[in-house]
C-alpha cells in the first residue's frame, strides 16, 4: 500500500527539516550522451500554457515536472518530495512554514530563482481571476513574506496538514511566463507548440539538476483514440500515455514489439449533476439515477477485465477509502420507487453535456439507454474539451455532465459549494475544514472517511468507475512513468534502448 502523502508531509515537517532534493529526475545512464527524440501520443492537448488560466489536463501532462517545477514534487509513486525547496521548518503551532530555496537555480529566461518568484507564483494561484482547481486549498494563507532571496515564509490563519502536498501543484514561474509562453526551471524548454498537432520540448543544457535522458520529446495530439493507436502501430509515435480505446489492447498485448503496463489510477469517470438545479437538487432523484445504472456492465463493456468499481470519489489508494459500492446499488425497481417518492413517477428529461473524446460518447449512450428503462430521457449534447471548460466548469451552465477527474485526494472538493457541481452539505463542509486543520493523520483520515460516506449517501455524483491506467510503449523504450497521478507525465527518464 502506498505511504500516505499527507502522513509523509506531516511527519517530515514535524521534525522541522526536510532534506533537499538535488534533481528533478534520475536519468538512466549518461543522459547527456543520448540524443534520442521521444514521440508521445496523447488525447489531451493543452488549452493554453498556464496552470492558473484553464490550461486543462494536457498542460499538466506536458509541462508539469518537465518545463515547470514546484517547491515540492508529487512522484509517480505518490510520495511528496522537496524539489526547489532545499529545506523547510514548521513552527510549533503549525501556522508558519519557512522554506529555504536551493541556491544557483535559474529560469529558462536566465533570471535567477528567488523567493519573490515563489511568492508571485503562489499568489497567482490564489488570485481572484485564478482558474486553478487548487485555489480553495490555499485559503488558510494569510501572508507570504520574503525576508531574503532564498527564504519564503508562509503565515497561515489555521493549520493546514496538507499544505506541502498542495504546494506540489504550484508551478514556480519566471518573469517571462504567460498563458502563451513558458519560463520554468525544469529539465526542458518549450521549443514549439503547433496547435492541433504537436508540442515539442528540448533538453535544457543549463538545468540545475541531472540532465534529461533524451534530447527532445514531441507530444503528438489526437482527437480519436483509434488514430492514436494506429500511429503507435505504424511507428509514428513511441508511446501512448493512457489507453482510451480498450478494444485495441489485444493488438498490443500479443505483439512483442510493444509493452503494456497497467499502473495505479486515480481517474474517476463521473456523471456529475448540477446539484443547484431541479431535479438534481433532490438527493432522492440523484439516488434514483444512480440505481438505474448497471455500472458493472458499463465497466465491462468499455474496459473488459480492466478498471475498478467505486462507490464514492475516493479511490482505494487514498487513506480514507472504504468500499461504498453497495450504497447506491443497481436496482431499477428501487430507482422507480425513489422517482415516485421525489414526485417524478412519470420520469423527466435532462441534457447531458458530453465531452467529445473517448470514452465519454459511448458512456453517454449507455446511460441514455439505461435511464430510459426507468422513464428518464437523456438528451446528449456533445461538446469539445474547450466548450466543456467554459460551459460547465466556468459558467456552471449545465444540468449534468460526464467528466474524468484525475486527481487523488480530491474528495475535499465536495466541501466547496462553489465548485462546478454545486454540492452543498454543511456537515461535509465542516468535516473537510476540520480535517485540514487536524493535528494528526489519524484525525484527518477519520473526518475524510465521514465525508466519503456522506457524499455516497447523498449521491452527490454518480461515480461510474475508476479508470485503469494503461500505458503502451514500444518495447525498446524504458524509463517512462506508469501511474496515472493527476495527469502528470514525467518524460526526463525515458530512453530508447
Amino acid at each position: 500500500m502506498r505511504k500516505p502523502l499527507l502522513a509523509l508531509s506531516a511527519v517530515a515537517l514535524s521534525a522541522l527539516v526536510l532534506a533537499g532534493c538535488s534533481t528533478g529526475g534520475d536519468a538512466a545512464g549518461d543522459a547527456s550522451s543520448d540524443d534520442a527524440t521521444i514521440y508521445i501520443g496523447s488525447l489531451y492537448e493543452p488549452q493554453n500554457l498556464s496552470n492558473t488560466q484553464g490550461g486543462g489536463q494536457g498542460v499538466t501532462e506536458a509541462l508539469n515536472g518537465n518545463v515547470y517545477e514546484g517547491l515540492y514534487k508529487l512522484t509517480d509513486d505518490g510520495e511528496v518530495e522537496p524539489l526547489l525547496a532545499e529545506s523547510a521548518e514548521l513552527s510549533e503551532d503549525g501556522l508558519t512554514y519557512t522554506v529555504t530555496l536551493h541556491e544557483g537555480i535559474t529560469f529558462h529566461s536566465g533570471a535567477p530563482l528567488t523567493s519573490a518568484d515563489v511568492k508571485a507564483s503562489v499568489e497567482a494561484v490564489i488570485a481572484e481571476d485564478s482558474q486553478s482547481a487548487r485555489k480553495s486549498s490555499f485559503g488558510p494563507i494569510s501572508e507570504i513574506t520574503t525576508p531574503d532571496d532564498q527564504t519564503v515564509v508562509f503565515e497561515l490563519s489555521e493549520r493546514s496538514i496538507s499544505f506541502p502536498y498542495n504546494l506540489s501543484y504550484v508551478w514556480i514561474t519566471g518573469p517571462e511566463a504567460s498563458a502563451e509562453t513558458t519560463d520554468g526551471t525544469g529539465p526542458y524548454t518549450l521549443d514549439e507548440w503547433r496547435h492541433g498537432s504537436t508540442l515539442t520540448l528540448l533538453r535544457w543544457d543549463d538545468y540545475w539538476g541531472d540532465a534529461a535522458a533524451n534530447a527532445e520529446v514531441v507530444f503528438t495530439y489526437f482527437t480519436d483514440a483509434t488514430a492514436e493507436n494506429n500511429a503507435l502501430l505504424s511507428g509514428e509515435i513511441d508511446l501512448v500515455t493512457s489507453i482510451q480505446n480498450p478494444d485495441s489492447l489485444a493488438q498490443f498485448e500479443d505483439n512483442a514489439d510493444f509493452t503494456v503496463s497497467e499502473g495505479t489510477s486515480t481517474t474517476k469517470e463521473l456523471l456529475a449533476f448540477n446539484d443547484r438545479v431541479a431535479p438534481f437538487d433532490d438527493a432522492l432523484v440523484r439516488k434514483a439515477v444512480y440505481s438505474a445504472i448497471d455500472r458493472e456492465q458499463l465497466l465491462t463493456s468499455i474496459w473488459g477485465d480492466y478498471g475498478t468499481l467505486i462507490g464514492s470519489m475516493v479511490p482505494p489508494t487514498d487513506p480514507w477509502y472504504v468500499d461504498l459500492t453497495d450504497v447506491n446499488p443497481y436496482d431499477p425497481e428501487l430507482s422507480r420507487e425513489l422517482l415516485d417518492a421525489a414526485g417524478y413517477a412519470d420520469g423527466f428529461t435532462f441534457t447531458l453535456d458530453t465531452p467529445s473524446y473517448d470514452p465519454h460518447p459511448v458512456v453517454a449512450e449507455f446511460l441514455q439507454a439505461q435511464l430510459a428503462e426507468v422513464g428518464i430521457t437523456v438528451e446528449i449534447n456533445t461538446i469539445s474539451a474547450d466548450e466543456w471548460y467554459t460551459k460547465v466548469f466556468a459558467e456552471r451552465d449545465f444540468e449534468a455532465t460526464l467528466q474524468e477527474h484525475v486527481n487523488d485526494r480530491d474528495v475535499v472538493w465536495y466541501g466547496n459549494p462553489d465548485f462546478y457541481w454545486g454540492y452543498d452539505n454543511a456537515d461535509v463542509q465542516q468535516w473537510v475544514a476540520e480535517a485540514e486543520q487536524a493535528e494528526t493523520v489519524e484525525q484527518q483520515t477519520e473526518l475524510l472517511t465521514q465525508v466519503n460516506e456522506q457524499i455516497a449517501e447523498d449521491a452527490a455524483s454518480v461515480w461510474l468507475y475508476l479508470y485503469p491506467q494503461i500505458v503502451v510503449a514500444d518495447s525498446d523504450l524504458s524509463g517512462y512513468p506508469v501511474n496515472g497521478l493527476n495527469s502528470q507525465f514525467f518524460v526526463y527518464d525515458i530512453v530508447k534502448n
